[in-house]
């Protein structure tokens, strides 16, 4: 369990944890099952981050910094997950021609506008939360976002051979009893998460995280219809996405409340 944690860690970030421990190769079949739990590292850092600018800089440069933290936490893993997604079902029209388009290291016309609105619209998100919040949502929306993507591994196969693969990593498939155990390890990981939100001085709009699994079963689906199977594009495409229709919710609940 625990090389599975760190091997999570070394997989979703750059950070040299492998000089700290060494993981069996087969602990990164596994690095779904942490995901959540990466995200206190990438989203704790990035509230932080935010935190700390903010208290010396207009909020949407804060936004930017913690944005731009991650982004060297992770080594843009995910976004360039999105690049490739928004090229591959942009430009592709079957099956075999949007994986094709997706394994191409290039980014197309649909990747550059897929992250440029995907960052325009975060920051502008961002900047429009209450300040004494943001920090707790900033931290949130990552853990909560990637516990919502990590079951697309119950809902769909792999659509490629592990030679296939760009990381030559193919996550393990979860029986019941792990499935369980991955429910109450994403339950787990919201828990300090939920704890900082509710410990606000007024009421935090709850029903937005309705919204994320909705997002994450829409996508699902697309990507079944297209791809009968996902990628590891797809996954952080779908993280991102995922954490963006949080964002959303939250602001337009709070405009109402």
């Amino acid at each position: 369990m625990t090389d599975r944690l760190w091997a999570s860690l070394m997989f979703f970030t750059r950070l040299p944890f492998w000089r700290i421990r060494q993981v069996d190769a087969e602990c990164f079949k596994h690095v779904v099952d942490y995901w959540p739990f990466a995200g206190w590292l990438t989203g704790g850092t990035a509230a932080l981050v935010f935190w700390l600018v903010s208290g010396i800089l207009p909020i949407a440069t804060a936004a930017l910094a913690a944005i731009g933290t991650r982004l060297w936490l992770t080594g843009a893993l995910h976004e360039d997950g999105l690049a490739d997604f928004c090229d591959g079902f942009g430009g592709g029209t079957t099956r075999e021609r949007t994986l094709a388009i997706m394994k191409d290291s290039h980014i197309g016309t649909y990747g550059v506008l897929g992250l440029v609105f995907y960052i325009g619209l975060l920051i502008s998100l961002i900047s429009a939360l209450p300040l004494y919040v943001a920090p707790a949502i900033i931290f949130t929306a990552d853990v909560y976002a990637k516990a919502c993507s990590s079951f697309i591994i119950l809902q769909l196969p792999y659509a490629r051979t592990a030679e296939q693969a760009k990381t030559g990593v193919v996550y393990s498939v979860w029986n019941k009893q792990a499935a369980a155990g991955h429910v109450f390890r994403c339950l787990l990981a919201l828990v300090p998460c939920v704890a900082w939100l509710l410990s606000g001085p007024t009421a935090f709009p709850l029903w937005a995280f309705l919204v994320p699994p909705v997002t994450e079963l829409l996508l699902t689906g697309w990507m079944k219809r297209r791809l009968q199977g996902y990628t590891g594009d797809c996954c952080g495409a779908l993280v991102l996405l995922c954490e963006l229709s949080f964002y959303l919710s939250i602001v337009i609940l709070y405009h109402f409340i």
